[in-house]
């Protein structure tokens, strides 16, 4: 199992965290939820430092090599990455908790105000 971290540094962009989820309302959730080999995929931001990216979760270096990936931020945002790092996962674990499934969750998917 693999783990890939990447992020912008949205400073010379015209786009900004707030404007980023207008985008995983419209379309990353969707495109993003059929990728073969893609276990988990998690938007994060930090509007503060002006920052947006994800964290991925794949099942092998393969799969994620093989991954016809969707349209991403980065056509919008309009520059490279600042950050990509690959780690290999050691373990995982899923505490307990009262949600039906991890799909469908976070700031921008609660709504434009939120």
């Amino acid at each position: 199992m693999k783990a890939m971290i990447a992020w912008w540094d949205l400073s010379e962009s015209q786009h900004t965290a707030e404007t980023l989820r207008d985008f995983l309302r419209e379309e990353a959730e969707r495109s993003w939820s059929d990728i073969p080999g893609l276990l988990l995929k998690v938007w994060v931001s930090d509007p503060e430092k002006n920052r947006w990216g994800a964290v991925f979760l794949w099942e092998s270096e393969e799969a994620a090599a093989a991954a016809k990936l969707p349209r991403s931020a980065g056509e919008l945002i309009g520059y490279p990455l600042a950050f990509r790092e690959w780690f290999d996962v050691e373990a995982t674990v899923e505490g307990h908790h009262s949600l039906p499934s991890f799909a469908g969750l976070g700031l921008a998917l609660q709504g434009p105000d939120a």
